[in-house]
């Protein structure tokens, strides 16, 4: 592992069974809620989106665990939006407002985004916040790098490309990290280098967010491999307190395929995937509760949602 470039850490503080099992999804009920983003937030990496404003330039606060509340319903929604204006599969940018729509409507708890522009995750994250209206939300941006100009990979209106990260935090706001970086090892057939990115809601969980290779599998693979076993530690020993982990992505990866998506899942992690090339692992303090499919008309990947039990 390359620790000047694959654990390429970025922190900003603010006062965040088990082998492979069935790909299809389970029911899950839902409702929706009110506070928006603060303006201040929009052009930053990562932000609270919450009724009260936060300084753009954030100062660290002091790191108080705060435990998930006592078999709390952790609820992960993994969303390809493929929002760039580059790819077929784009659709005029209403994947994010049809993204909007499906957040509203099923109230996650954490929200994984790949193929996004840098300010749709500021506009999701208000979603979020006016759903958990009261609580605190925090979302975060990291852009793929292009491998010609060795700068942020740009969505075809040449705002930053990349993955996002939108999490509510329940109970006391304790603080939050975010850890993000570029993959050592990327497909040098395309000129778009992967990226990994992981908030800390400090004691409660982290939550992580990647977009692995889309035309070689065993990059994809060693890329996962890279994130499970080596980056996510790394970010633990970072973050200092001990918590649940979730993390969801297109990882161009399927179950019992070759290479196999399962082959990605370290002790300590179970996979839920959606019969393709999405999945959410979590670590097994979390224990597996249902999943669905959610159909989507502006994108070609559907949303897939987890619901987990905290301890």
């Amino acid at each position: 592992m390359n620790p000047c470039k694959a654990v390429a850490v970025a922190a900003l503080l603010l006062a965040a069974a088990c082998a492979a099992s069935p790909e299809t999804p389970d029911p899950a009920d839902v409702e929706a809620p009110s506070a928006s983003l603060p303006t201040d937030c929009a052009g930053s990496g990562g932000c609270v989106a919450s009724g009260v404003a936060t300084p753009a330039e954030p100062t660290a606060p002091a790191v108080t665990a705060n435990a998930l509340p006592v078999h709390y319903p952790l609820r992960v929604l993994q969303l390809n939006l493929c929002n760039s204006g580059l790819a077929g599969c784009y659709d005029g940018g209403k994947s994010v407002p049809e993204a909007a729509t499906v957040i509203a409507s099923n109230k996650p708890d954490v929200v994984t985004l790949n193929e996004i522009c840098q300010p749709d995750v500021a506009t999701l994250s208000t979603t979020l916040a006016n759903a958990f209206s009261g609580s605190t939300v925090v979302w975060a941006f990291k852009a793929a790098a292009d491998r010609r100009t060795g700068a942020a990979y740009k969505c075809k209106n040449g705002q930053d490309y990349g993955i996002g990260l939108i999490a509510h935090i329940p109970g006391t706001f304790a603080g939050y990290q975010i850890f993000s970086g570029i993959y050592a090892s990327q497909d040098t057939a395309s000129n778009e280098e992967r990226a990994w990115l992981c908030v800390n809601a400090v004691g409660a969980f982290y939550a992580c967010t990647t977009h692995l290779a889309s035309t070689s599998g065993t990059v994809a693979l060693g890329q996962c491999q890279d994130l499970m076993n080596n980056l996510i530690p790394a970010v633990h020993t970072s973050g200092g307190t001990p918590a649940p982990t979730v993390v969801g992505g297109d990882l161009n990866l399927k179950f019992g395929g070759s290479p196999n998506a399962q082959s990605c899942v370290p002790p300590g992690y179970f996979r839920k995937g959606d019969g393709s090339v999405q999945h959410i692992m979590a670590s097994t303090d979390l224990v597996f509760s249902s999943s669905k499919s959610i159909d989507m008309d502006h994108t070609d990947h559907d949303g897939w949602l987890v619901a987990l039990t905290a301890p």
